[in-house]
Parts: structure tokens; C-alpha cells; sequence
């Protein structure tokens, strides 16, 4: 009876202490010890469920919470999805979670179905950068962090840092450049590009506010229209959830400082962040020794942009935002007289609004002007004289708008359609002058209108297959073309009208994956694509050293047939990933600077549309995750990129595609302890290519190796030492036909600063 009532009263004294409800709490931080706001935060306690999100501090709470076994969801963008076992029976938990970075196979991304899409079952040739990948490079600009990647080429090989924005224009797979780009870049879904001439400014983009960067390589006119002939290249930025700010800058030889920062804030639904990026340089002296004379000075830069961002959430269902963008800046190009400068200023509006729980809808209205001033200059063949032949001032506007809606029809098909409009107000004022002196004012410029729809099915099949099909169709119109060119000795004016012309292309897409197992899949494309000429090409006319390039009004768009092949393979539970991808494209009509005549004093050359060219490779990229801290990738690309037909000059015929070269090869070592020490080391090898169209001009091959190293000094705030071209190498970017040399070592010693540094992109 003692023993009965002995075990009654223990039951009575534990059946309370177990039926009691308990509190879980805890705070989540990244690797680096830095709170994480905005984490989603799951937790499962028997039938209970229930989702909350961490707060400025990264701290959340469930209240109630049944004392039942169970588990707890957080899951972060960028980051690896975690689950843990909640602690045994107890009346309150207070946890400590650390979040790891995401690996290869749980990378998302949008650029190659403009939906996301898992990387590993995405059947395109796709490479994301995260905000670790940008920290870990000791490259400065961002045209140099993207040559890591193999088939990454610009039109010359010179950076942005000391190099002419003309010559800034993006090619991908072989496909040469003409100083406009080849591939599209976006930010946030708005087109980087000049809206004149289709190059880059790379440091309209601050550094510090970079979430991601996703390069996808091939024909991409199927979703993206003109310019994405090659691929795209896409930056997404960060959206503030909580107070934050991160820093970054530097100091270096030639005198280069340069400062990053971005910080952010929210209160209530809305949010608000801004983003600056100041640099300049000293630059260095582009000409040899040997070839040098009295009129070579330092080729220098200096630029500032600021972004500023307003947003607003729709309760659950969306967000909206304003941002304007203001960018200045100046450079001298290798000689007294050759200068420019350019004044930019851009606004968009942007909405992502949910339709319900399965569609969404994605709006995006811009505008961007823009003024571009220009020198040029003739230099005598001893190179100790020049003299001005042409001031040039070239105004632009852009204004435009797209609109995409997504409907998801179940768990396994996607579907997207949507349509993008925009036009482009331009000319070439220009000042002529002949040993000095002012002989004549040349007038040219027109407008242009670009009009595409698309639509495109994303369908997985049994886990096994994944299958996108998609169609654009586009239409493009130049119109109020003219030049008129005014003799100031005699008078005389000469006037010209272009006729007005249309054009329009309809680029298919077919892409498929299939899993072969759970570690192999091999994918396949087929596509078409297309690029219309800028109005850059089409008026304005240019001068590089004593090689003179002329505009041609007749140009004609561009046309691609592409097709690839490739094999993923994943081994040691994913940690190691390789991605072959064989590569052929057609192109008809590609536009190219052809050779018209040559003397000692000058080059002529003249855009003009080739009969076809032909580029096809192989690129293979390979990351391999030791450690959690330790990473080694690299990349390898071979292409061959021939004229295979041009009846106007069947000379051109088997010559290389100029600034292609047939080899490129990057590898990158990394050990990345964000709490302590972080060290990354990288090499670029690029073999020989031409200069010129006749394939007279060579340029040899070179490696660079980067060094960055990095120590943590407390919470948030870390040193580093970020060296380019460690072992010096002279390597020539371009001949005019005096060779040009890239940059010698740049070394800089620098100060990180980040607080709640989640990144994530909206």
C-alpha cells in the first residue's frame, strides 16, 4: 500500500511537469558570429507547428510550445537549410544555431529559366557567384573578378580601371566584340549596358551592395532579346531586412584608393538602402619603354556612383521599390590630349506582386540619360607629337519598361510569359580638326525601338527529366537617321538620310536534363538567337592610337544557331562538382572591324557585316568543397573562332575571330574561416589571339596570379592585403599597332566592416 502510494504521487508530482508547455527561443548567426535577421524559422513539436522570422538581432521565439519531440526549420537565402532535433523534455530551450554557407547542389538561380530554378537542375551552362566568392577575390573591378570565368572575354583585354568604356563590351563563347557587348548584363533585372553604344560601365554597380552574380553562357534571346546573343550576365543586389551596413576600402600603389559601402534599414513595410563607390587611380603608362615618346602620360581613372533604393512590402503579397543610380566619370587615356569623361543618371520602378498562390507578377519601368565626351588624337610615328583631330559629345536617353507573369501548375511545370519595350534617342556631335586646326562639324545620331515577347514552359518529369521550351519573338525599328557634316572653310554642308529600317526575329529555345543517377546528368540546347546593331555602330565614328574605325549606316542585326551538349557529375556526397559542356554556334552577318586600308600614319577600318563565322569549344568548370573551409575550382575553355564565309573579301576567310583567344584557364585555391584567417589564391592563363581581322597583329599568351589574405581583428571588422599580377607579368592587351601592356602588380592593403550581413536579394 506504502509502494502504491509512493508511485501515485511520484505520477501525480511529473505528469504536470510534462503536460506543462515550454518556451523555445534562440538566436542564429552565420559562420563569421554575425546575426542573422529575417531567417525563417520553423519549428515541428508533434501535430504543433508554427513559423516565425528572427528579428534585428537574430533572435526568435515560440511560446506554448508542446513538450512533445520534434525538430526545428531554419532556412536562409545563401545559406544551407537547417534542421535540428529540439532538446529533450524541459520548460523552456534556448538555442545557439550557426548557419553554414549553401553548397553547389542547393544553389539556386534565375538568369537560365528567369525563374528560380535549382543549379544542379538547370540543363544550361550556368555560374553563381556568391557575395563570399566576390569578398574572396583580390580583383578590384568587376570586368577582372568575371575573367575567372573561362569564355569571359571583353573586347580587349585591357580592365576597366585604366581602359576606354568603349572597349568594355562582353562576349561569351568565342563570339568577338566590336566594343558593344555580346551579352546582355542586368542588375536586378534593368539592362547595365550604355544605351548608345552597348558597352559596360562596371562601376555602375558598387561592390558592397552585390547579393549574387549569375553568368549564364549561350544563346539567350529566347528570354532576353537583342544583346543576349552570347548570354547574360547578371547582378542581383541586396535588400535591407533589418539595420545593416557593410564597408569595404582600400589603398594601393599607383595611388589608388578606393572606398565600397552599402547600408540599409527597415521600418515597419518599408525599407531603405544606399550604396556609394568612389575610386580613382594614377594608372600607369600603356605604351613600352621602347616604343615610348614625349606624348605617352599615365592612362588614369577616377568615379563615384551612388544608388539609392525605397521599398515597400505588399503585406504578404509583394514589394515594390523606387532606385535612381547617379554615375560620373573621368579618365585619361595614355596621351595629354585623348581624354573622356561621362555623366549618367537612372531611375527604375519595380514591382514583384503574388497572384494568388500560385502566379506572380514582375514589373520593371526605366530611364536613363546619359552625356559621353571624347578627345582624339593623331600621333606622329616618333610618338613626341599629337595633335587633336576630334572632340567628340554624344547624348543619349533611354526609356523602357518589361513585364513578367509566372504561373506555377503544380509542383513540376512552370509557366512564364511576359514582354519588354524600350527606346533610345541618340547622336555623335563632333569637332573636327586637321593638324589643330578646326575644319569642319559632323552631326549623326537617330532613335531606335525594340519591341519582344516571350513565353516559355518549364516542365520536370519523375524527378528525372527537366525540359524548357521557350519562344521570343522581336521587332526592332530605326528611324529619324541622318548626318550632316558642315565644311567650316567653305560652307558647305553635306547632309544625309537614312531610311528608315525594320526588322524581326522569332529565337526558339530547347533545353533538356535528364539524371542519368543520382550523381550523373547530361543536358542538351538548341537555339537561335539574335543582336541588333547600336547606334553607336551605326553613326558614330572612332579613333584608337593611329587606327581609325568608321560607323556604317547599313548595318544589319546579327544572327546566331546554336547548339550544345553537356555532363554534370557530383561525387563525395556533392562536394565535388564538374560541369563539361561542348559548344557550337553559326553566326550570320556578325558585325566586325574590317581593315579598309593601312599606311604609316593610319589604320582605316569600317564596321561591316561579315558573310558567317563559326565558334565551338569545349568549357569545363570543376569545384571541389574539402572542408567547410577549404575550396578549390578552376575552369577550362577551348575555341575555335573562324570566318567560314565572306564573299566581299574571301581573304577573311579561315582567319581567327580578333580578341578570341583559343585558351583560357583559371583555378582559384581558398581558405575561407570568416571567424580567423581567409586566404584565396588565383591564376588566369589566356593564350594567344589577334588584334585585327587579317590576323597580323598578335597578342601573346600570359598568366596572372591574385592574392588575397585576410585576418579577422574583431566582430565584424577584418584587414586584408590584396595583391593582382603577384609575379608582374607585362602581357600586351592591344596594338594600335603600337602594342599596349595590362597592368603591372597592384598590391592594396585594405579594412572590411559588415553587420548583419545576410544578403539577401529581392
Amino acid at each position: 500500500m506504502k509502494r502504491t502510494m509512493l508511485l501515485l504521487l511520484c505520477t501525480a508530482a511529473i505528469l504536470p511537469a510534462w503536460a506543462e508547455p515550454r518556451t523555445v527561443n534562440g538566436v542564429v548567426r552565420d559562420r563569421t558570429g554575425a546575426v542573422v535577421a529575417g531567417a525563417r524559422v520553423t519549428i515541428h513539436a508533434g501535430r504543433y507547428v508554427s513559423e516565425t522570422s528572427t528579428d534585428e538581432s537574430g533572435r526568435f521565439q515560440f511560446a506554448n510550445v508542446p513538450n512533445e519531440r520534434g525538430f526545428l526549420d531554419v532556412i536562409v537565402p545563401g545559406f544551407a537549410a537547417m534542421r535540428i532535433d529540439l532538446p529533450s523534455a524541459a520548460t523552456a530551450a534556448d538555442l545557439q544555431l550557426t548557419l553554414r554557407p549553401a553548397t553547389v547542389n542547393q544553389e539556386v538561380v534565375v538568369s537560365a529559366a528567369r525563374t528560380a530554378t535549382p543549379r544542379s537542375e538547370t540543363p544550361a551552362s550556368t555560374v553563381l557567384l556568391s557575395a563570399a566568392d566576390v569578398e574572396s577575390t583580390a580583383a578590384l573591378t568587376l570586368d577582372d573578378l568575371l575573367r575567372q570565368i573561362p569564355g569571359f572575354t571583353l573586347f580587349r583585354r585591357s580592365t576597366s580601371r585604366t581602359a576606354n568604356p568603349t572597349s568594355q563590351g562582353v562576349s561569351l563563347r568565342g563570339l568577338g566584340a566590336s566594343g558593344a557587348s555580346r551579352a546582355l548584363v542586368i542588375v536586378d533585372g534593368v539592362s547595365l549596358l550604355d544605351p548608345f553604344g552597348g558597352w559596360v560601365y562596371w562601376d555602375r554597380v558598387p561592390r558592397a551592395s552585390i547579393a549574387s552574380i549569375e553568368v549564364f553562357r549561350g544563346g539567350a534571346s529566347s528570354l532576353y532579346g537583342s544583346n543576349a546573343m552570347g548570354g547574360l550576365v547578371a547582378f542581383s543586389t541586396r535588400t535591407a531586412e533589418a539595420p545593416a551596413i557593410s564597408m569595404e576600402s582600400s589603398y594601393g600603389n599607383q595611388n589608388t584608393p578606393d572606398l565600397s559601402i552599402w547600408t540599409g534599414t527597415t521600418f515597419g513595410r518599408w525599407d531603405v538602402q544606399g550604396a556609394a563607390d568612389l575610386f580613382r587611380t594614377d594608372g600607369y603608362i600603356l605604351v613600352p619603354i621602347a616604343y615610348r615618346g614625349a606624348v605617352d602620360t599615365r592612362a588614369n581613372s577616377e568615379h563615384g556612383t551612388l544608388d539609392f533604393e525605397l521599398g515597400h512590402s505588399l503585406a504578404a503579397n509583394g514589394r515594390m521599390f523606387v532606385r535612381g543610380n547617379l554615375f560620373a566619370e573621368f579618365r585619361h587615356n595614355g596621351t595629354a590630349v585623348q581624354t573622356n569623361d561621362t555623366h549618367l543618371a537612372s531611375g527604375t520602378f519595380g514591382l514583384n506582386r503574388e497572384l494568388g498562390s500560385r502566379s506572380q507578377l514582375q514589373l520593371r519601368a526605366f530611364g536613363t540619360v546619359e552625356n559621353y565626351n571624347q578627345t582624339f588624337s593623331a600621333i606622329a610615328p616618333d610618338r613626341m607629337s599629337e595633335s587633336l583631330t576630334n572632340l567628340q559629345h554624344v547624348p543619349s536617353q533611354q526609356t523602357g519598361g518589361t513585364g513578367q507573369w509566372t504561373r506555377a501548375l503544380g509542383k513540376m511545370q512552370t509557366l512564364i510569359g511576359g514582354a519588354d519595350i524600350a527606346e533610345t534617342i541618340g547622336n555623335s556631335d563632333e569637332q573636327i580638326f586637321s593638324s589643330g586646326t578646326h575644319i569642319a562639324n559632323s552631326l549623326a545620331g537617330g532613335r531606335q525601338r525594340t519591341l519582344g515577347i516571350f513565353a516559355e514552359d518549364v516542365l520536370r518529369i519523375h524527378d528525372r527529366w527537366t525540359v524548357i521550351a521557350g519562344v521570343r519573338f522581336d521587332r526592332w525599328t530605326n528611324f529619324d537617321g541622318s548626318s550632316r557634316r558642315t565644311t567650316l572653310s567653305s560652307g558647305s554642308v553635306k547632309s544625309s538620310i537614312f531610311p528608315n529600317r525594320s526588322e524581326t526575329a522569332w529565337d526558339p529555345r530547347l533545353s533538356v536534363l535528364r539524371s542519368v543517377t543520382q550523381n550523373v546528368s547530361v543536358t542538351g540546347s538548341v537555339y537561335r538567337a539574335f543582336r541588333a546593331p547600336t547606334l553607336n555602330e551605326l553613326y558614330r565614328t572612332f579613333r584608337v592610337g593611329n587606327v581609325v574605325t568608321e560607323n556604317n549606316g547599313a548595318l544589319r542585326a546579327e544572327r546566331l544557331t546554336g547548339a550544345e551538349a553537356g555532363l554534370n557529375a557530383y561525387a563525395f556526397s556533392r562536394r565535388v562538382t564538374t560541369r563539361g559542356t561542348f559548344f557550337w554556334s553559326d553566326i550570320v552577318n556578325p558585325i566586325a572591324n574590317v581593315t579598309l586600308s593601312t599606311t604609316p600614319s593610319v589604320i582605316t577600318r569600317q564596321r561591316q557585316n561579315l558573310g558567317r563565322i563559326r565558334a565551338r569549344g569545349i568549357e569545363v568548370d570543376a569545384v571541389g568543397q574539402l572542408s567547410e573551409y577549404v575550396q578549390i575550382s578552376g575552369g577550362y575553355s577551348f575555341t575555335d573562332s573562324t570566318v567560314v564565309r565572306n564573299p566581299a573579301d574571301v581573304s577573311l576567310q579561315g582567319r581567327q575571330v580578333p580578341q578570341v583567344p583559343r585558351h583560357q584557364f583559371t583555378v582559384e585555391a581558398r581558405y575561407w574561416n570568416p571567424a580567423s584567417v581567409m586566404l584565396s589564391v588565383q591564376g588566369r592563363f589566356v593564350g594567344n589571339q589577334f588584334e585585327d581581322d587579317r590576323n597580323l597583329l598578335p597578342l601573346e599568351r600570359y598568366f596572372s596570379l591574385d592574392v588575397l589574405a585576410a585576418r579577422r581583428l574583431r566582430h565584424g571588422v577584418s584587414a586584408f592585403i590584396a595583391i593582382e599580377n603577384l609575379l608582374n607579368q607585362r602581357y600586351e592587351v592591344g596594338r594600335t599597332p603600337v602594342p599596349t601592356l595590362g597592368p603591372p602588380i597592384l598590391l592594396r592593403v585594405g579594412l572590411r566592416f559588415a553587420s548583419n550581413d545576410n544578403r539577401r536579394s529581392d
